[in-house]
């Protein structure tokens, strides 16, 4: 599977050994950064990796910063992107059978290597069976009319026409 990865400064550390692991079990990784412990901003990088699992570039994405949630927050403001935290075994797989989340998040601050292992592990061990479709189409739903009325906004304020 070609999976997408990145994370802040403060997850660096941890992206790092989820990479070496990811590769070590036969994925193909894209790593969009950061590459070092110097600042960046997470919300940079998770706009990156939700670009790239939106377009479909990657299969998913993985993404890292203290907590996890900023980046959970990020990626689930590009459209189309479901991104999920998870710090355990089990919100790890009902994030991809429950609500087919394309990308999980975690939390250096939160998780150890070796449990983030096992929780990747599971994330991408499993597949979405359209469990609970019902829900995601309204949470799909819900965003395409939002999207649908923003572009409208935006077109009636730049005097252009809507067909």
């Amino acid at each position: 599977m070609k999976i997408a990865i990145g994370s802040d400064h403060n997850a660096f550390q941890l992206k790092e050994t989820i990479k070496g692991f990811l590769a070590d079990t036969e994925h193909e990784v894209v790593d969009f950064g950061c590459h070092s412990e110097d600042a960046v901003d997470y919300p940079d990088v998770a706009f990156e990796v939700s670009e790239a699992v939106s377009e479909g570039k990657v299969e998913r994405g993985i993404l890292v910063c203290g907590t996890g949630i900023g980046v959970c927050i990020s990626a689930n403001k590009y459209p189309g992107i479901r991104a999920a935290l998870a710090h355990d075994v089990y919100s790890a797989e009902r994030a991809q059978l429950s609500n087919n989340a394309q990308i999980l998040t975690l939390g250096s601050q939160i998780i150890g290597s070796e449990a983030a292992k096992k929780v990747v592990e599971a994330y991408l061990n499993v597949s979405w069976a359209e469990g609970s479709k019902r829900k995601v189409d309204k949470i799909i739903e819900k965003e395409q009319q939002f999207v649908s009325q923003n572009y409208k906004d935006a077109v009636a304020g730049s005097n252009c026409s809507v067909n």
